[in-house]
């Protein structure tokens, strides 16, 4: 089977990822790996996560009813490192919700035109309408991380995007729109494990990009991005939620809770919902680098 990029993941996992990370793939399975600070041993079994899963669609539904009914405004902004489960967790929110009130937005690269906009602009036609909810598959925050990682961007433009994301977002939540910003955190051996399996599943290998490859030796670069990026647009009106995403059943969970606590739908069920998981899901002070 010909592999993406020549095979490059697999070349960097034989020569040039740290022994640590290759050990703790050698020594484990095919399931997630967790990194020595996650907070549980073991992964979260199967059977209890379709159990608690279940009651949260259900919630999800009445939480779409609400919106189409009473014409709120639902932005929901996925970000995190290459693999952490942004588009899983996405398809887990909408696998349920009636489509054309639940959309998906995963932009390209922006074209040369979009090039010259406003930096926010090309998102803005993006945003929910009322009764709608939009889930972004990465978002502005490419200019905080991505683009300063891989130098897509000078420092003015990235200083000039963190004095108005701030703003721009506010602007957003006084308008009546609920912005909910979730940072999926996924540790260096589980997020290598997940692209050697892409590599290795001609299903999933479209999911592999050069950034990704170019990236496997960037991560001290995309920590300091991250970081700063956290620290910086972080905000009491548009705040961030971090979820530790090595266990995927777990980080699903959580995400989807987040979001429902934070939403004042009718017919909530707070025992179906369940509580949001401290030890995973929290703030800034939770990302672990």
């Amino acid at each position: 089977m010909q592999l993406p990029f020549n095979g490059a993941i697999s070349a960097y996992f034989e020569d040039a990822a740290p022994d640590e990370v290759r050990d703790r793939i050698r020594k484990g399975s095919k399931n997630d790996i967790l990194s020595p600070s996650y907070p549980y041993r073991d992964r979260m079994s199967r059977k209890d996560y379709e159990e608690a899963i279940e009651p949260l669609q259900v919630e999800l539904v009445k939480m779409q009813a609400w919106l189409k009914q009473s014409g709120q405004r639902v932005a929901v902004i996925f970000e995190g490192r290459d693999a952490a489960g942004k588009g899983g967790t996405i398809k887990r929110f909408r696998e349920n919700l009636n489509p054309r009130g639940a959309r998906g937005v995963a932009l390209p690269k922006p074209s040369e035109a979009e090039q010259t906009q406003w930096y926010f602009q090309r998102y803005i036609s993006h945003l929910p309408a009322g009764g709608e909810v939009t889930f972004f598959d990465r978002s502005w925050y490419n200019r905080g991380v991505v683009e300063k990682v891989f130098g897509f961007c000078n420092d003015q433009q990235r200083e000039r995007f963190f004095r108005q994301v701030v703003p721009f977002e506010q602007a957003l939540a006084d308008d009546g729109v609920k912005l909910f910003k979730l940072w999926l955190n996924v540790g260096r051996a589980e997020q290598l494990r997940r692209f050697l399996a892409r590599e290795n599943d001609p299903l999933k290998q479209w999911k592999l990009s050069g950034i990704d490859v170019k990236g496997l030796e960037r991560w001290e670069d995309y920590t300091d991005a991250i970081g700063e990026t956290l620290t910086r647009s972080h905000s009491s009106a548009c705040p961030w939620t971090v979820v530790r995403a090595d266990d995927k059943r777990r980080a699903r969970l959580a995400a989807i809770r987040s979001v429902l606590h934070g939403l004042d739908y009718d017919n909530k069920d707070k025992g179906a919902l369940g509580k949001v998981d401290t030890k995973i899901c929290g703030g800034p002070d939770l990302w672990d680098a």
